[in-house]
């Protein structure tokens, strides 16, 4: 009788055993199968790689003939690289709602080194094709800083060594040998910085956004229509980064050409509403600017000081 008691008993303990067995087995998958669906849910409702703070998704930075000089950091002052020399000095990291997202090669708050030389602006026109002008407070940048066009328009405080300053406005290219920095300057314009036989003098330079009452004027090029157009922005307080055309299904960006036309080749847009952005990425829409060829119309608005 002893033994068939032993027996049960430990048929007994081997049954509890496997049935603790069995029950720590189960948690340990249900523990696994909870982790794996938490992560995967949460996988599925993950956003993919969001916009900026600004709420504009990172644009390349194009392509110049100064390859060895990058974009100008916006927000690590140490960091800035030279054009045409290193900074003088170092604006402190701006806020995003006070910086330039938009900004190319020039950007605000950043004091440029370089030379100034002079040249003979004629009627006051140039490869920005702005048209003739009686003003010649005039620039022409070269050519890596230009970056087809988008200097065009820009106001620019320009200072020599000797303390005299003058502000010029960018409405030409200066092609090589003008190097990075370098500013060619209508004989006017050297001429209130120092003697033009100088010839040739060291400066530094920054942008401006001036104070004016004037508003944006819009001009389509010869030969637009409502099938092909080139349309142009003057008289911009702050450098111009986009001009977009009104769609059936919102706006579409133009490109912009190195005579600072932005340009539809297919007629999208030609006569419609107009959007336009500058570097701080303060839009302007423009309305009721009907397609008339080198016509300069004017519009009521203006980008804001900065």
């Amino acid at each position: 009788m002893v033994p068939a008691v032993a027996v049960a008993a430990v048929g007994l303990l081997m049954s509890l055993v496997v049935a603790l067995t069995r029950d720590g087995g189960s948690d340990t998958v249900r523990a696994t199968d909870t982790a794996t669906s938490a992560v995967g849910a949460d996988a599925a409702v993950r956003p993919s790689a969001s916009p900026t703070a600004t709420g504009r998704t990172p644009e390349a930075t194009p392509s110049t003939a100064s390859p060895a000089a990058p974009k100008p950091s916006a927000t690590t002052a140490s960091a800035r690289p030279s054009r045409g020399g290193a900074p003088t000095s170092a604006a402190a990291p701006r806020p995003a709602s006070g910086g330039a997202p938009l900004a190319g090669r020039i950007a605000p708050g950043i004091t440029y080194r370089g030379v100034a030389t002079h040249y003979d602006a004629g009627d006051g026109d140039g490869a920005c094709l702005y048209g003739p002008s009686a003003d010649r407070m005039t620039a022409a940048m070269n050519t890596a800083d230009y970056e087809t066009s988008r200097a065009c328009g820009a106001y620019v405080l320009v200072r020599a060594a000797g303390g005299a300053s003058v502000t010029v406005r960018i409405t030409n290219e200066c092609p090589a040998p003008c190097a990075p920095g370098q500013l060619d300057l209508s004989r006017e314009a050297f001429a209130e910085l120092a003697g033009l036989s100088a010839g040739r003098i060291p400066i530094t330079w920054s942008l401006l956004s001036p104070g004016t009452s004037d508003t944006l004027s819009i001009r389509y090029k010869t030969g637009s229509s409502s099938h092909w157009c080139g349309i142009q922005a003057i008289g911009h307080r702050n450098p111009l980064a986009r001009l977009e055309v009104a769609t059936g299904s919102g706006w579409q960006r133009l490109t912009r050409t190195e005579y600072n036309y932005f340009l539809s080749p297919n007629g999208t847009g030609c006569g419609g509403a107009l959007r336009l952005t500058d570097i701080y990425g303060e839009r302007l829409t423009v309305d009721g600017i009907a397609v008339r060829p080198d016509a300069v119309q004017p519009t009521r608005v203006q980008f804001a000081r900065h």
